[in-house]
């Protein structure tokens, strides 16, 4: 796990003035690798014009040591053939891969996942990373064929962050790395007008900033320095093929997969714990550890200061079990002295305060444990249908394929379990219902298409949105910096893509069955507490934000908006939005998550611009 910083010339040479400057921009995220760091600068194309420091590829690396700490991980790293690797992430199989590339004649000198990466490539080539389980964003320099290959994970897990000018390439691990190389600062009011009205963020290549754009999951982008030339290509792709013939099968299919898995994720040479919210998903892997490695897991989680907006109930009866567990309060006063951090740390917007809980709760973990690993249930809720759309998408489906009969026996046994229907509300609802609009309309300025969030083939092409666009790439984004930030690394067993593509293809109904979500893991699971195993409600990672808003916070948002970027740079008419405020406060009917959204929009406008 490591920051990267790297830049390509396909036209010409750099000089050593901009040496200088990449190595210190390679260390702006020093805190992403405090254990070591290393730059190298390579020089591919031929030229009898250029001599001396002159290099037309510079690689960047920080590292945070997990497997071999010894220096042999010593980054940018060559397999001494021509071919070096800058590389962020951990590859989970690369032990098995390993034992397959020395029985084809490879030899290791090191016992990193690093090394790995560089034979599967000299075996494979880039087709070769769909070999790979893990997360990863890294960039090969193969010097004899004078190419650079970028490579970024299936599921957005790990950052690459881009920037292009005409025979230039730079790309990074964070934002902030490469913002003082463009000439200006610009807002990108698309991405920010999606981000205000719709709460979408990472949903697509964009960034908050015009110039900068992500790296796509799953694809290879290859510059060839010879012709200057750049492609990009998808090395994986989702299999919508069903091979399960039985729920039960699956249910054993999934349960084998689910703890392999987490096995995997418990390979290091550093302490692992777990993140706890006290939810099916955490629960299933705190559980699945237990199975694995018995009592030597820790698990964290987050608490309220008045124990009203958490799952500490939860939490507590999975402690009670035997598993060993910290719990961190997190309180108002932790927005007021942390919002600014996490802005700086995410370098855009964050969608609301579990995010700068969350920052608190890896400070804890840090400040207080000798845990560097930390595995995390994102991911759950999107491949197994966790959500409470997915019950209403899949109601939809039915009526839409005129099967009536299922879609009142889905209500009532529902409403008979008091399961999701319990819990439906037509605020939470509103984002999927384009005919209702929102309240901020009125406040906005900017000409505005939004993005279809609500569009709904299948729920498999549902799912695989989620993962791709609307769910899984900002959950990942939030946790990657705010760990990253505290030198931690975050595994998400539920995005391994065995996982993902077993549950992707088993029918709906056995995900979503007699009114209850996530059927199949709690059918797989039976060591799960039945408290936990058939909770009815779904919670999420709460705080008391209503409240904060209306009072905590008043002075705070008021005096953010006295002088407002946002109306400035023409998106939002602050005046209009302080009325909005005014009657949020009053008690109107108006989604909590407008008002914080907005909030922390414009205190990230105020910091960024």
């Amino acid at each position: 796990m490591c920051g990267i910083f790297g830049a390509v010339n396909i036209d010409g040479f750099f000089d050593r003035a901009a040496f200088e400057r990449f190595s210190k921009l390679n260390d702006v995220t020093s805190y992403r690798g405090p254990d070591d760091h290393g730059v190298c600068r390579l020089k591919l194309k031929q030229s009898e014009a250029q001599v001396g420091d002159c290099f037309d590829v510079f690689l960047g690396n920080r590292r945070l040591s997990i497997l071999d700490l010894s220096s042999n991980g010593h980054q940018p790293m060559t397999d001494q053939q021509g071919r070096w690797i800058a590389y962020n992430g951990e590859i989970f199989n690369y032990l098995e891969l390993r034992l397959e590339l020395q029985a084809k004649g490879h030899e290791f000198t090191t016992d990193t996942d690093t090394e790995v990466i560089l034979h599967v490539y000299s075996e494979y080539g880039e087709q070769g990373f769909n070999r790979l389980n893990g997360m990863w964003a890294f960039a090969i320099v193969d010097v004899p064929n004078r190419r650079v290959v970028l490579s970024r994970d299936r599921f957005s897990i790990k950052p690459m962050y881009l920037l292009r000018f005409p025979g230039c390439i730079y790309f990074a691990s964070e934002i902030k790395q490469l913002l003082p190389l463009l000439p200006t600062r610009r807002l990108n009011v698309e991405t920010m007008s999606a981000f205000i009205m719709q709460g979408l963020l990472d949903h697509s290549r964009e960034t908050f900033f015009e110039g900068i754009v992500k790296a796509a999951p799953r694809t290879n982008i290859v510059i060839a320095l010879d012709t200057g030339d750049t492609s990009e290509s998808v090395y994986w792709k989702f299999d919508r093929t069903n091979h399960i013939g039985s729920q039960q099968e699956a249910e054993e299919q999934f349960r084998e997969l689910f703890l392999d898995s987490i096995k995997l994720r418990l390979r290091s040479d550093v302490k692992v714990g777990v993140l706890l919210s006290g939810g099916l998903d955490s629960s299933s892997i705190a559980v699945g550890c237990r199975m694995i490695s018995g009592d030597r897991v820790e698990s964290y989680s987050i608490v309220s200061e008045n124990g009203l907006c958490d799952e500490h109930r939860h939490i507590n009866i999975l402690a009670e079990t035997g598993l060993k567990n910290r719990q961190i309060v997190f309180a108002c006063d932790d927005v007021l002295q942390d919002l600014d951090k996490v802005l700086d740390h995410n370098d855009e917007p964050v969608g609301g305060f579990s995010v700068v809980a969350q920052y608190k709760l890896f400070r804890a973990i840090k400040q207080e444990t000798d845990v560097t690993v930390l595995l995390s249930g994102q991911g759950g809720d999107e491949v197994l249908l966790g959500y409470l759309k997915f019950f209403f998408f899949h109601l939809k489906l039915l009526y839409l394929q005129r099967r009536y009969l299922q879609v009142m026996f889905q209500l009532g046994a529902s409403l008979y379990q008091r399961t999701v229907v319990h819990q439906f509300t037509l605020r939470s609802a509103r984002r999927y219902i384009p005919t209702l609009g929102t309240g901020l309309d009125r406040v906005f300025k900017s000409r505005f298409a939004p993005v279809p969030i609500w569009s709904c083939g299948d729920i498999a092409s549902r799912q695989i949105a989620d993962i791709e666009k609307y769910s899984v790439p900002a959950l990942t984004h939030y946790e990657d910096r705010n760990s990253m930030a505290h030198s931690l690394e975050v595994r998400h067993p539920f995005l391994d893509h065995r996982v993902v593509e077993l549950l992707t293809n088993v029918p709906v109904e056995w995900k979503i069955r007699n009114g209850w979500t996530k059927y199949l893991l709690r059918q797989s699971f039976p060591e799960l507490p039945d408290t936990i195993r058939w909770r009815r409600d779904k919670q999420g990672f709460l705080t008391p934000e209503k409240n904060w808003l209306k009072h905590d916070l008043d002075q705070l948002i008021r005096k953010t908006f006295h002088d407002s970027e946002l109306s400035r740079a023409g998106i939002l008419n602050d005046r209009e939005f302080m009325k909005y405020y005014d009657r949020f406060q009053r008690g109107a009917a108006i989604p909590d998550s407008d008002i914080a959204r907005t909030f922390i929009a414009e205190r990230w406008m105020q910091h960024a611009f």
